[in-house]
Order: C-alpha cells, then sequence, then structure tokens
C-alpha cells in the first residue's frame, strides 16, 4: 500500500446480532471480519461495491463504548483509514494541530492511532497500518458471526458517509490534508472526498452555524429501501439512499 485508503464505517450498538435485521436483512450485507478485541467485540459486513460496515457491541463491565452508549447512544462511532505507515502520518497530524490519542505500535501487524472528535469535525477518525504477519505465524481464528436473516436481498451499495463541517477550511485541512484525500465538489455544494482504490467517500456539507458531525450513511440501491426516516431505532445512524 502506498497511500491512504478508507477502510470502513463504524457503528457502535449495545447488541451486534439486534443490527443484522436491517444490516443483512434490508442492505443485504455478506459477513466479512469480526471477533472480540479487547473491551469490545466487532463484525464486518461487506456490500456491492465493496463498502464495509463494523458494527461495535461492549464486553465487559465498562469501557470505551460502554461510555459512548451511554451519553450519545448508539450510533456512528468512527471511521478507519487505513495509512502506508503510522508513524508519518501520526507527524502529519500533529502538525496540522491535532492531538494523537490512543497511540499503539506495539503490534506490527495492528499499529493505530486516533483524531479526537472534538478535533476532527465531531467523529473519531482511526489511523491504522498494518505488516503481513511473518511466515510461520499462527493464522487468525476464523469468524463465526451471529446468524442473520435468512435469503438476504442483494446488497446494497455504501457510497459513503455525509458530514458537515463548520468551514470549508476546516474540512479541507482533515479530509484532504491530514487523510490526503482527492477532493471536488459535489452537485450540491458539498465537497467530495475520495481515496484511489477506496470504494467509500466523505462528502462534506458546510453549515458554519450546524453542529459539526456524521449526518448520514450514504447508500445506493437498484431495489426499493425500506429506510427510516430519521435515525435508525437499533443502530441510531441515518440511512440515505440515491
Amino acid at each position: 500500500m502506498t497511500r491512504v485508503l478508507f477502510d470502513h464505517i463504524a457503528i457502535a450498538v449495545p447488541r451486534i446480532a439486534d443490527a443484522l435485521p436491517f444490516v443483512v436483512g434490508e442492505l443485504g450485507g455478506a459477513p466479512a471480519h469480526g471477533g472480540p478485541s479487547g473491551a469490545y467485540t466487532f463484525g464486518q459486513w461487506r456490500f456491492a461495491n465493496g463498502g464495509v460496515l463494523e458494527i461495535l457491541e461492549p464486553l465487559g463491565a465498562d469501557g470505551f463504548l460502554h461510555r459512548f452508549l451511554a451519553q450519545r447512544g448508539p450510533g456512528i462511532h468512527h471511521v478507519t483509514f487505513r495509512v502506508p505507515r503510522l508513524r508519518p502520518a501520526c507527524d502529519r497530524a500533529e502538525a496540522a494541530g491535532y492531538t494523537i490519542v490512543g497511540h499503539d505500535d506495539s503490534n506490527p501487524e495492528w499499529q493505530e492511532a486516533f483524531l479526537h472528535p472534538k478535533q476532527a469535525l465531531g467523529i473519531v477518525v482511526q489511523l491504522a497500518a498494518s505488516e503481513p504477519a511473518p511466515r510461520g505465524a499462527r493464522r487468525r481464528q476464523r469468524w463465526a458471526p451471529p446468524p442473520g436473516p435468512a435469503s438476504p436481498p442483494p446488497p446494497v451499495t455504501v457510497v459513503g458517509l455525509r458530514m458537515r463541517a463548520r468551514s470549508r477550511e476546516r474540512a479541507l485541512a482533515q479530509w484532504a490534508g491530514v487523510l490526503q484525500g482527492d477532493e471536488r465538489d459535489g452537485a450540491g455544494g458539498e465537497l467530495v472526498f475520495g481515496w484511489p482504490g477506496s470504494p467509500m467517500r466523505i462528502s462534506v456539507e458546510i453549515d458554519p452555524e450546524g453542529d459539526e458531525g456524521p449526518r448520514w450513511v450514504e447508500l445506493r440501491a437498484e431495489r426499493p429501501l425500506a429506510l427510516p426516516s430519521g435515525q435508525h431505532p437499533v443502530l441510531g445512524a441515518a440511512f440515505s439512499g440515491a
């Protein structure tokens, strides 16, 4: 990998199984990867264009996901970007005025660091880098996802994530500067950021008076979708179909 890739959108819920009637039964997601990871467990579902939604469920009695759900309820928790090397990406963020939190490069197969939502336009941004496992290393255990609805429909396309920022400059500094996305103007006046090799995008509407943060997950489908008019009652995120 030679440049930054937009990897997935993560949504926090109390129980992953409760999200599957929508993620699988309505959107047609196919299980891709998952398992327990410290204070949480996760599952990833892949869609028609290769876009990925990750669903997070807290483990144990306490942790960051417990606090997130208690304070804000279910909803979009973070976006993850794969970077060629973690340290240069962190240096780039710090040079732009961001404070790096949660930096952990102890495991070569998964190194990570985060931009805090108070600085990162209202959303956690995960930077992740990995090196190939050495030959003969123990293989990762196969993931057994929670059972979803039988006979799911054809998968939708997850176009990306709609965001809001208070200024064009703030959006450009984060998504084009730190995260090296390619920028263009959208048809509705929004900024659209893409990453070559990534199936998903970030689109940003500019509103000097609005709260910064995620607005909705953008979908596209060749069939009618039963989408809630606002936030999904289980996932806490809004979804919009083109």
